[in-house]
């Protein structure tokens, strides 16, 4: 897989971003509500990474920086959103790929921790954050006080 950095409001991310959203829509009955913008994932405050096979847009994810003046946050904080991978092109560690290279990034910028907000209706994606070392971590943003929500965190190595 090619991971490229892409604006939030590229076309392939947007596409991307939009089925992420359908995923939220069938699992938990409506899209993710956490205000989300371009100018959070441009750098040096964000990055939003697309990845690529065969040229076409397979996976997505980004990261925006919060620091210790927000409720749940620490200095030196980013927060991951909407990572995907279409359903054709699961099961081949694309996720765990963009990760990595979210997680190199975020570092790369100076980042501390990385830290995600998920839901109990996707096992794949604790399950996929639990073996990369994520571990819990008190509740933050828009969905601090959700039911069926589940938060994680891991030190980004220097």
């Amino acid at each position: 897989m090619e991971i490229l950095v892409r604006a939030y409001d590229h076309p392939d991310a947007t596409k991307l971003v939009a089925e992420v959203q359908q995923e939220y829509v069938a699992r938990y009955g409506g899209p993710d509500g956490t205000p989300t913008g371009p100018a959070e994932f441009a750098p040096p405050r964000g990055l939003f990474l697309v990845g690529y096979l065969d040229g076409a847009p397979v996976a997505c994810g980004g990261w925006r920086v919060h620091d210790g003046g927000e409720p749940g946050f620490r200095d030196g904080d980013a927060e991951l959103k909407r990572m995907y991978v279409v359903p054709e092109a699961r099961g081949r560690g694309l996720a765990r790929r963009m990760l990595a290279e979210l997680e190199r990034t975020a570092r790369g910028a100076g980042r501390r921790r990385l830290v995600l907000e998920t839901g109990t209706m996707q096992p794949e994606a604790i399950a996929l954050y639990e073996s990369a070392g994520y571990a819990e971590v008190p509740p933050f943003g828009f969905y601090a006080c959700a039911p069926g929500s589940r938060y994680f965190g891991r030190e980004l190595p220097s």
